[in-house]
């Protein structure tokens, strides 16, 4: 940075600042804890000297507090890949079980929309297909803050849902599948070369929830990339400028995603089983009855409050995943 011509490359100028603060600010984390756990035990050692039952106290205390910051630390230094650090889109699909499907498709919207608030992160729709009778098809949002991809990743893959259906009569079991796809966003440094001859690009009316300009405009796009029969799609905004513009930042987000796969192949084999949402291919569990629990298959971690869960609570599950090394 004391180089004369260090702004010379503004790009690559910016990008050594990025790096230097998340390096300083490790290094002064890590020389906190330290700090804290050295005086911790020195306050101890008095403590028990002296019997002192209320500074043993202070000590516990300290610690259960510093066990949370390592935890954090812990994360924040596992979470180094180029793209955790990138805003994320996701994609929910509903998959095999029909109404119910969607209907499960909706709570897991819900229970992202609630996690998203809690961390304040920044939430953005971009794409919403209601359900023929109820929940959802498929719902398309962005997310951006702090580590958002690199917390957000952990849920792609299958959930399946087990309950007493609400659209079966008869009170019968039953299964929902649903798929959840994250990818991370493409900010415009990187370049991904899309050749126009190679996109169907449809308009069609906007339905559902979005506001006057609904049923009476052409303002949804569609956009298709025919090489790789990726699509992307957009109703949200009144603009059919607007909505192609966010139809190809999606676009471009899932076609980096694939090319990252390609050097990923545990991540290729998510996108080899796009089609197969239903049994023996979910990555969690969520069941209502005959009992009640959350269950990660990855690690076999479990949570018995399933409603805490549901409500956007989820921090215990993703932060399980990560730690476990299951997901990089």
């Amino acid at each position: 940075m004391s180089k004369e011509n260090f702004w010379d490359n503004h790009e690559k100028a910016t990008k050594l600042l990025k790096e230097r603060t998340r390096i300083s600010e490790t290094i002064e984390t890590w020389n906190f804890i330290y700090k804290e756990l050295k005086d911790a035990d020195i306050l101890f050692e008095l403590a028990l000297e002296e019997s002192d039952k209320d500074a043993e106290k202070d000590v516990e205390n300290q610690l259960n507090k510093l066990e949370k910051r390592i935890k954090n630390f812990s994360l924040d230094i596992m979470l180094d890949n180029e793209d955790d650090t990138k805003n994320a889109i996701i994609s929910i699909n509903a998959g095999a079980g029909g109404t119910d499907s969607q209907d499960w498709a909706e709570k897991l919207f819900r229970m992202y929309s609630r996690w998203i608030d809690k961390k304040d992160y920044k939430f953005r729709l971009i794409d919403y297909q209601q359900g023929d009778e109820a929940g959802i098809k498929s719902v398309t949002f962005s997310v951006s803050g702090i580590n958002c991809y690199g917390f957000m990743k952990v849920e792609s893959g299958v959930h399946r849902l087990v309950r007493i259906s609400p659209f079966n009569a008869s009170g019968k079991r039953h299964t929902s599948f649903t798929s959840v796809f994250v990818y991370p966003e493409v900010k415009d440094e990187i370049t991904i070369n899309i050749d126009e001859k190679d996109l169907r690009i449809d308009v069609y009316r906007a339905s559902g929830a979005g506001g006057q300009h609904i049923n009476k405009t052409s303002s949804a796009v569609r956009i298709t990339h025919i090489p790789s029969g990726v699509v992307a799609q957009c109703q949200q905004e009144s603009s059919q400028h607007r909505n192609k513009e966010i139809a190809m930042k999606v676009l471009c987000s899932r076609l980096y995603q694939i090319e990252k796969q390609k050097q990923n192949q545990k991540m290729q084999d998510l996108h080899d089983g796009k089609d197969d949402i239903a049994w023996g291919s979910q990555i969690r569990s969520y069941v209502l009855h005959p009992y009640r629990m959350v269950k990660d298959h990855r690690t076999d971690f479990e949570i018995g409050d399933v409603d805490k869960v549901l409500n956007g609570n989820l921090d215990d599950l993703i932060e399980n995943v990560l730690l476990s090394g299951k997901i990089k």
